[in-house]
């Protein structure tokens, strides 16, 4: 990116002797013709009277209105100043630094553009003339800064880099404010440039990182200065000292002046950005906010101010462009102190860990620490684990630090849910190992992100616009239904704020959006609202719920109709209804009734008797009465095969095929019968089991009795080669949610890690080392 002009070949028409190329120019020395009568004289390479006078123009911001004189004049202002940049950028090594070091006015220039250059989170357009003229102005500042930076341009030209650090930092070149301007107006599109620059400056000048050490407490200065002037905190008194009542008079965000609210919330959005810019392009000042507290600071802030300020921008009657612009810079100050706090976590706790540190522990617990004193803000909580999930991050401690605490972790995840629930959503699901491309698409959709949003038509929403049309829905598309009491909970926050709005107004609007309060409030001071809801009556009650049907008649029973069912019928005989003993009866009469037993007799009876004749009634003559009819012979029957003895040679039992089972009386029905018979049949019945178990057909043998003794030979096998069985695994573990124990959580790592180890060709393995080594970004 550096001009080809900047080297000092052939520079000096009247330069009669140089020093060696290759000496740095704090030490080189200059011999010029000077004076009217053309003296010789010698000077140091940097010396005051070898700049140039030239007088370097001030810069002003771009018109916010388009009027052609105000056109005219800027871009004959931003003229000069870019031919004077270019003259600049054009010198030689030494004359550069002298220009740089002893011309105060170039000073004011570089100073005018670092603070009065837009942002990029202003929104002001620019005619087409204007905005290119800036842009050309843009990198022309750029280019003087990165070459001011730069301390080593060739082998010949370059400066002691010691001596380098004496200039810059005694000649006021740089400093921590100047930088932090520099991260916000560069940043985006140079980050990689940037943050070479800013380390070459810290590198070669270490007294910039004690002014950055001093710099941390000024802007918690600010954050304590916004809370005092929204009145969330007193200052300029002692704790000891008692307030007098008329010596200060405290404001809130509602009740203070529009103008000094929007310069409050202007002052928060340029604060947060620049911080956050500073460390996303220099990550290595991050230890030093940590150490001054800054997150605890930070949390405790955004848990005070970002509620108030929020509900003083959506009810003060600002304008309407004003209140949008407010309301954009507002969510813009959200998301940037989130990500100012994932970038402190990241850099100080997070990556040491992974790396492998020797303070692993220390670090891991320092992790614990902190968002243990996160519980407590718990709006700052749940919109920090909407943009970076905190389940993930202890995912990733529990892979890199096996020994982490069970309890403390589920201790943070419980606190994370809390989190969500006292502010009226529901969390969004456990991510899957694609977090990247998910968090990314969640950061486009979430109502703090600073981001443009395209609508159907293609039209682009910007600030608050891009806010208020976006109802917060689940995975599938449904809408997120919330329990009774947070719909309640809802339904009394938006009515403290609107409270000429019907219940039942609200619960459609509530059901149209999502339930998302905020949402549905936005839009109703927008008038915002979709057709349906415009058309419905901002005064309609609460729908009356049906009283569900009573028990009884939905009732549902075996017992249902029948002769005792006082639901179904009205009288009962109650002859049959009756408490303890029946009037009348005697316990020992109904035992010794054994008229059941003798019904039960005569009907087992009729089984035993077997008769090969069949009585037959006889004609009308009465003939053959009570006569039996006689199986006789019957001369075409076939007895080929009546003799055989089917089967008699298979090897079932003989008694299977030949005897028929004798038929047995029921035990409770041997009235009379002689025990002794009894005995008999049960020896029999003995001798039967032990000649069959004798007989037992071997041709199959049991697999159980096969695989006991195949498992022994294969234990003796191995003990007699030395063989030593791994040691039991327990990967199954106790029941969910109650904690595992510590050889569990081993034993899972080692399954996991080992899995693919033969059939997998090691792909994890050779994945964690090259991870290891840099190769595959984390």
């Amino acid at each position: 990116m550096r001009s080809s002009s900047w080297s000092t070949t052939n520079i000096y028409t009247n330069c009669k002797d140089m020093a060696c190329s290759r000496v740095p120019l704090d030490e080189q020395h200059v011999t010029e013709v000077s004076g009217p009568q053309g003296r010789e004289r010698t000077l140091p390479a940097l010396h005051p009277e070898r700049k140039e006078e030239r007088g370097f123009v001030l810069y002003t911001p771009p018109p916010e209105d388009h009027s052609p004189a105000q056109v005219e004049e800027f871009l004959e202002h931003a003229q000069f100043i870019s031919e004077d940049l270019e003259w600049l950028i054009s010198l030689s090594h030494d004359k550069f630094w002298c220009q740089v070091v002893f011309d105060e006015s170039l000073q004011r220039c570089l100073d005018s553009y670092l603070r009065l250059a837009p942002r990029g989170i202003d929104s002001s357009s620019f005619a087409p003339a204007v905005s290119e003229a800036q842009r050309h102005l843009h990198r022309s500042f750029f280019m003087v800064f990165l070459r001011m930076a730069t301390h080593k341009e060739s082998k010949e030209n370059f400066i002691t880099p010691a001596v380098f650090g004496e200039i810059i930092y005694d000649n006021f070149l740089f400093d921590i404010p100047k930088i932090l301007d520099l991260c916000v107006l560069f940043g985006r599109g140079n980050s990689q440039l940037l943050h070479k620059m800013i380390e070459n400056i810290f590198i070669q000048q270490p007294s910039y990182y004690g002014d950055l050490n001093q710099t941390v407490p000024s802007i918690i200065q600010v954050f304590n200065t916004i809370l005092e002037r929204c009145g969330l905190q007193s200052g300029d008194t002692d704790d000891n000292e008692p307030l007098k009542l008329n010596t200060h008079t405290h404001f809130t965000a509602m009740t203070m002046k529009e103008e000094d609210l929007s310069d409050l919330v202007f002052y928060l959005c340029d604060t947060c950005t620049t911080v956050h810019c500073f460390l996303d392009i220099f990550p290595e000042a991050s230890h030093t906010f940590h150490k001054h507290g800054f997150l605890s600071r930070l949390s405790s802030f955004y848990e005070s101010v970002v509620p108030d300020m929020e509900k003083a921008v959506r009810k003060r009657n600002f304008d309407k462009c004003v209140q949008e612009d407010l309301w954009r810079r507002l969510s813009h100050s959200r998301r940037r102190m989130v990500d100012i706090t994932h970038i402190l976590l990241q850099h100080t706790c997070l990556q040491p860990i992974l790396e492998g540190s020797e303070n692993t522990a220390a670090h891991v617990e320092e992790f614990l620490h902190t968002f243990t004193t996160f519980l407590q803000e718990r709006r700052f909580l749940a919109d920090y684990d909407e943009v970076y999930p905190v389940a993930e991050d202890i995912n990733l401690l529990q892979q890199a630090f096996p020994h982490l605490d069970d309890t403390r972790t589920s201790y943070l995840l419980h606190g994370v849910e809390s989190a969500w629930e006292s502010t009226g959503k529901k969390s969004p699901p456990t991510l899957s190992a694609n977090h990247s491309a998910e968090s990314s698409s969640r950061a486009d959709r979430d109502t703090c992100s600073s981001q443009n949003m395209v609508d159907e038509k293609g039209a682009e929403l910007k600030g608050a616009e891009c806010m208020i049309d976006v109802p917060h829905k689940g995975d599938n598309g449904a809408v997120c239904s919330v329990s009774a009491g947070e719909l309640e909970s809802l339904l009394s926050h938006i009515r403290d704020l609107l409270p000429d709005l019907g219940e039942g107004f609200v619960m459609s609007c509530l059901e149209t959006y999502g339930y998302d309060g905020e949402l549905v409030i936005n839009n109703i001071l927008e008038d915002r609202l979709t057709p349906e809801l415009r058309n419905l009556d901002r005064n309609m009650p609460r729908p009356v719920k049906e009283a569900p049907p009573t028990v009884l008649s939905s009732r549902s029973n075996v017992f249902d109709d029948d002769e005792f069912d006082v639901f179904s019928r009205d009288k009962v005989d109650m002859s049959r209804v009756w408490k303890g003993r029946r009037q009348g009866e005697s316990v020992r009469d109904m035992l010794n009734d054994k008229q059941h037993i003798n019904d039960q007799r005569d009907r087992y009876r009729s089984y035993q008797t077997v008769v090969d004749e069949v009585p037959i009634a006889t004609d009308q003559s009465g003939n053959h009465d009570d006569a039996y009819l006689i199986d006789d012979y019957d001369d075409e029957y076939d007895d080929t095969y009546d003799i055989n003895q089917v089967g008699a040679n298979d090897l079932d039992e003989d008694d299977e095929l030949l005897s028929r089972r004798p038929f047995t009386t029921p035990q409770v029905l041997r009235a009379g019968k002689p025990e002794e018979e009894d005995d008999e049949r049960e020896e029999e019945g003995e001798e039967e089991e032990k000649e069959s178990a004798v007989k037992r057909d071997q041709f199959v043998q049991d697999p159980a009795v096969l695989r006991e003794r195949a498992e022994a030979r294969r234990a003796a096998m191995q003990n007699r080669r030395g063989y030593r069985a791994p040691p039991p695994s327990n990967v199954v573990g106790g029941p969910k949610g109650r904690g595992q124990a510590q050889e569990t959580l081993l034993d899972r790592r080692r399954k996991e890690a080992n899995k693919g180890r033969g059939a997998n060709h090691n792909r994890r393995t050779m994945a964690d080392k090259k991870r290891n080594k840099g190769m595959i970004p984390s």
